[in-house]
């Protein structure tokens, strides 16, 4: 008897995007095999085909939230248009992360804790941000991106972490302060 293989092209992704969701809800100690198999509903033996080792696929999900995050980010930049003032983009951005996204800042401080015991996760985190500062050189100097950079990383992190309500004048006045004048043509 001839046993039909089954396809399933999405399978590897349908996998990154359960362990997403593991991870932001039980954290990285709880994105086991077992448990991601059974948010992706596939068979426990797909993972080590798709995934040969834990840490491959922490890092596929992680490097698919640095892509989704990085996306929107640079979305935000892409469309600020000629005459608008580029330092309300960085405003926009923190609101934007600020406000919404809980489940991404969730996931960000998981691979954040990691990085800090893992260098190749410390990687990851360090292509973000020289992607980041290459979007935000598009609007200001290079040396004044990873400053920008670091305020919106923050500034996001608080408004996540803080008791206090989020306020969007405060990030305004941050953003302005730390940039100066906008830039000029």
């Amino acid at each position: 008897m001839t046993r039909t293989r089954r396809t399933d092209p999405e399978r590897g992704e349908r996998i990154v995007e359960a362990a997403l969701e593991v991870i932001a809800e039980h954290g990285v100690a709880g994105a086991t095999y077992r448990s991601v198999a059974e948010a992706a509903d596939v068979p426990l033996g797909s993972m080590t085909y798709h995934f040969p080792t834990r840490d491959d696929l922490l890092h596929a999900a992680f490097s698919r939230l640095a892509d989704t995050m990085h996306a929107r980010f640079d979305q935000i930049l892409a469309d600020i248009g000629p005459d608008e003032d580029p330092r309300e983009g960085v405003v926009r951005i923190i609101i934007t992360q600020g406000e919404g996204y809980g489940r991404d800042m969730v996931l960000s401080a998981e691979l954040y804790a990691l990085a800090v015991r893992e260098p190749r996760y410390r990687e990851l985190i360090q292509d973000w941000m020289l992607r980041s500062r290459a979007s935000l050189t598009r609007h200001f100097p290079p040396e004044l991106a990873p400053m920008i950079d670091a305020l919106q990383e923050g500034l996001i992190l608080h408004s996540h972490i803080s008791t206090e309500p989020f306020d969007v004048d405060r990030v305004r006045q941050a953003v302005h302060r730390l940039i100066g004048p906008p830039p000029g043509p």
